[in-house]
């Protein structure tokens, strides 16, 4: 929670739960805190079967679920507007909860994992007419280098949502090694701005 009454919700999406991802991490701690600075009541969770989270992993699709019930949870307690910021694999699973649930007023995507070598279960991205088709606001962070998201690849999946926003981090990879606030900063400046416009 923020210091004072919130003034908007938020959740964080970790990444992928075979790779070890967890709710745990700095990148997503730096993004909590950046946004609780600025007013946002914020829930980070663990998908399911992740250090003790209930149930086994669902290959990407039943995540899904995991990210709605999160929504449903941040909005009883706190309300509208809600902001979700995801990484890696779990910003492909939030991409895909906010297509078909239009209480995420906007999104941070950090990462999504587009390239082609990559071998482990993750949800299909949503289709062209579905992103064509979505219209709210969308951030799109990537690493110069990030070796899970291509460049060209993942420029392509960006020119697919109308209106978009792409920043590419120079010198750095998926993972943004001691660039975490930048990032963090970069995202909740986005937030902020998108839902409470001067």
């Amino acid at each position: 929670m923020p210091e004072g009454s919130p003034r908007a919700s938020a959740v964080i999406c970790h990444p992928h739960p075979l790779g070890g991802g967890s709710k745990d991490h700095p990148i997503l701690w730096a993004i909590r805190n950046d946004l609780a600075r600025r007013g946002f009541a914020v829930l980070t969770f663990n998908f399911r079967g992740v250090m003790g989270s209930e149930g086994s992993f669902g290959g990407g699709d039943a995540e899904v679920e995991d990210v709605r019930a999160a929504v449903d949870t941040i909005r009883d307690r706190v309300g509208p507007p809600t902001f979700v910021a995801a990484w890696s694999f779990g910003a492909m699973v939030a991409l895909n909860e906010a297509i078909t649930d239009d209480r995420v007023t906007a999104l941070a995507l950090v990462g999504v994992p587009v390239g082609e070598s990559i071998d482990v279960p993750r949800p299909d991205l949503p289709s062209a007419e579905q992103l064509a088709r979505f219209n709210r606001p969308v951030l799109f962070c990537v690493g110069e280098a990030d070796q899970f998201a291509p460049l060209p690849e993942f420029k392509r999946l960006v020119k697919q949502v109308p209106g978009a926003e792409l920043v590419v981090f120079p010198d750095t990879d998926h993972f943004f090694w001691r660039r975490e606030r930048e990032l963090a900063e970069r995202i909740g400046s986005f937030a902020e701005g998108t839902l409470f416009p001067t």
